[in-house]
């Protein structure tokens, strides 16, 4: 990960380097790739394990690590080791190598989706589908369609919808030299402003769901929002996803993404509170003795939602008791089925670009009849995944004091409409 090791600021950027072994508690590690001159920085790249030694690298040895990186100067922008991917405005140029240290130009993409001023960050992976997407637990294997299916992502900057830097999906297929996309659809991966340049972990089988991780900021006011100084850095990550792909009512080949699994970090065994008839009333919930972190996750099931007429509404508020700051979103059952996010209530951080509010439509599964939500907060972050991980949003938020109380409500519910929910608390 690009790194400034002097400052909370990008500038002097370095390679950074952080190991984890469950994806949510990172070590960090000395500096794993330095600038060799005066005025060079180390951007965006990836890295792979070369088990064969095909570089002629690593004689015997089984663990050598090629890594794949850009090199910034004030004059140019080159590659440094190898280069599979390279970046060049709008064109992404695909190269193929025996041995990690010659390449051959193949094939060109460009001139898809949103095109912003750049691509840059890409990632291919290889990744399942699901045979059914409405199914409680979609990522069961058993779920796992055969698939020779691939998705391309790409993150542009600036020339995102709402400001600022955005990432996007092409699935198609791949045939070793050229990425073919299944169409010109522009498939954003997230509805919310603070989810840019995720990266794909090596090395999971095909098979299974990707996993990939995302810079949880947006060029727009990275570099000042109110972090640094007292944190000792200036952005997060985002969560872990499980990826893969689905057929939906509102399009082919969406991509799904859920947290990866978080139940190793519960603060216990059983859910905080929760409620199994939350109807037309509301679930109040105070964590700031319970929950030293801070984080929590909720989970909202609501079923049997009439396919025509639908009425009603079922929002979530996280708020200060102190300073009466909060963060909301919600979902309407009727019209065209609207959710929203609003962290216009937050009081610690004000700029221009710093958008307050979100929004995405999710139709109703006339399937199941049935609406799902999974929200999980941090101190500083929130993310959301719609109806099995459909639609997802990340923001963040600068609070002037600790959130540390959950209301979960519902009100004008059609009749016959069930509401459930259970929250969790996340160890940090």
């Amino acid at each position: 990960m690009p790194d400034n090791p002097t400052d909370t600021v990008a500038g002097n950027q370095h390679w950074g380097h952080a190991t984890s072994g469950d994806l949510y508690y990172w070590e960090n590690q000395p500096i794993a790739i330095f600038p060799g001159a005066e005025g060079e920085a180390i951007f965006s790249g990836s890295a792979v394990i070369d088990v064969n030694n095909t570089s002629g690298f690593f004689p015997n040895q089984t663990n050598g690590v090629v890594a794949i990186y850009t090199l910034n100067t004030e004059e140019e922008e080159t590659q440094e080791v190898s280069l599979p991917s390279k970046l060049n405005v709008q064109v992404l140029r695909f190269y193929t190598s025996p041995n990690l240290t010659t390449w051959t130009h193949v094939s060109n993409f460009s001139n898809y989706g949103l095109l912003g001023l750049q691509y840059e960050c890409p990632n291919l992976v290889q990744i399942p589908m699901l045979s059914n997407v409405s199914v409680e637990n979609p990522l069961d294997p058993s779920n796992f369609a055969s698939t020779d299916m691939y998705i391309l992502t790409i993150s542009i900057n600036p020339g995102a919808p709402l400001g600022g830097s955005i990432s996007e999906t092409f699935p198609g297929t791949f045939n070793g030299t050229h990425f073919t996309p299944v169409d010109q659809a522009t498939r954003i991966n997230d509805f919310g402003k603070d989810n840019y340049a995720g990266q794909y972990f090596y090395n999971i089988p095909p098979t299974s769901p990707q996993i990939s991780i995302a810079w949880a900021s947006n060029w727009q006011y990275s570099q000042v929002v109110p972090t640094g100084e007292s944190e000792g850095f200036r952005s997060a990550m985002s969560l872990a996803r499980y990826n893969v792909l689905a057929n939906t009512s509102r399009g082919d080949y969406t991509l799904v993404s859920l947290p990866y699994d978080l139940s190793p970090l519960y603060t216990t065994a059983s859910s905080l509170t929760n409620s199994s008839s939350l109807v037309n009333t509301s679930l109040l919930y105070d964590y700031s003795s319970t929950v030293p972190s801070g984080a929590l996750t909720f989970n909202m099931t609501i079923a049997s939602i009439p396919l025509e007429d639908a009425t009603g509404t079922a929002n979530f508020t996280f708020m200060s008791s102190v300073t009466g700051e909060s963060i909301r979103g919600g979902f309407y059952l009727g019209g065209d089925t609207p959710f929203f996010l609003n962290r216009g209530y937050i009081r610690g951080f004000d700029n221009p670009f710093f958008t307050d509010k979100f929004s995405t439509n999710n139709l109703i599964n006339t399937d199941t009849q049935t609406f799902r939500l999974q929200v999980v907060i941090d101190r500083s972050i929130l993310e959301v995944f719609l109806d099995n991980g459909l639609r997802s949003a990340t923001t963040t938020f600068f609070a002037e004091g600790m959130l540390d109380t959950l209301i979960i409500s519902t009100a004008e519910l059609s009749p016959g409409v069930q509401v459930a929910a259970d929250v969790y608390g996340l160890n940090r």
